[in-house]
């Protein structure tokens, strides 16, 4: 959903999140007000933001472009994608982001991708962006009356979910399914999320032990969708651990932080000065938002009457 803005507001938001000497924390607020917008302002505000010093913040501006799906962005996030001096979880997030905008020219640069990264989590990315097109396309070509259904938690997802026919165990057979495909167990893991319930959210953690750091790094990202507290053991411990996968550790601290209870909390603040800035910023971040939350003020400067920082 796009919101209207004044030009002042939009041309505040667009310096705020290009602004490398304020908090990461103010940064990444402007960078969610942003993603409400549409045009060639807050594009492009992105799209310089996907090579900030800020491996965090350049790959969640990349996100915010594959989730506002503009065609526009394509040839700059073809650019990312293409660029091995950028960390390979900004490159994974532009790839994701093609997927996301899901048109058939972004097959090739995929395809590209797909032979010549060197990450493996950039490779898979290329893999599920691509089956994500073509599933699409077999979608729309089977009905051509019905648009791909709409997430229940207002996202572009990087597989559509399983057959809703399919059961829990079903669904948990195919997650944690090592010799499955990566798009095959996205797509489990996705229905399993609809699904909900205890048997679902419990297949869910279990899958955290799975081999792809990919997967890993969706499914925590998928449990903070869920904010079910039955997750926080299994979260925590991937967050302390670090030998984990970095981009695995800064999706469970924002899953923690979406949890926020006690003990959540408390680790957030301890690992605010993880040596490893994709966590430190993470928790940052995550403590900011619920500073607000709990002061019942917008974390989104769109969301405030004027768009100033509100007083500590």
């Amino acid at each position: 959903m796009a919101f209207e803005s004044s030009q002042e507001t939009e041309n505040f938001l667009c310096e705020r999140l290009l602004d490398q000497n304020q908090p990461i924390s103010e940064r990444f607020r402007a960078l969610f007000s942003l993603r409400n917008l549409r045009g060639p302002g807050p594009r492009q505000a992105l799209v310089l933001a996907t090579r900030d010093s800020s491996n965090l913040l350049a790959h969640e501006a990349a996100f915010a472009l594959g989730q506002i799906q503009d065609a526009e962005a394509v040839p700059a996030l073809k650019e990312v994608l293409e660029d091995f001096s950028l960390d390979p979880i900004v490159r994974h997030e532009a790839a994701e982001a093609l997927g996301a905008i899901g048109i058939e020219a972004n097959i090739p640069l995929l395809e590209k991708s797909l032979r010549s990264d060197p990450a493996p989590e950039v490779r898979e990315t290329c893999e599920l962006a691509l089956s994500r097109i073509e599933e699409q396309k077999r979608t729309n070509l089977n009905d051509k009356t019905s648009d791909e259904p709409a997430s229940p938690f207002l996202s572009v997802d990087p597989a559509a979910p399983a057959s809703s026919s399919s059961s829990v165990d079903q669904l948990r057979e195919v997650l944690l399914n090592e010799e499955k495909s990566m798009y095959e167990r996205y797509a489990a893991l996705f229905a399993l999320r609809n699904h909900g319930g205890e048997g679902a959210v419990t297949a869910i953690i279990d899958s955290l032990g799975a081999g792809s750091a990919l997967l890993r790094h969706e499914v925590a990202y998928v449990l903070g969708q869920l904010q079910n507290k039955a997750a926080c053991d299994a979260l925590a411990v991937i967050l302390k651990d670090v030998n984990e996968h970095p981009m695995v550790r800064h999706e469970a601290a924002e899953a923690l932080g979406s949890i926020a209870d006690d003990r959540s909390v408390e680790l957030l603040e301890k690992f605010v000065k993880d040596p490893e800035p994709l966590v430190s910023q993470s928790c940052e971040v995550a403590l900011s938002m619920l500073e607000f939350e709990r002061s019942g003020k917008s974390f989104e400067y769109l969301f405030m009457k004027v768009p100033q920082v509100d007083a500590v």
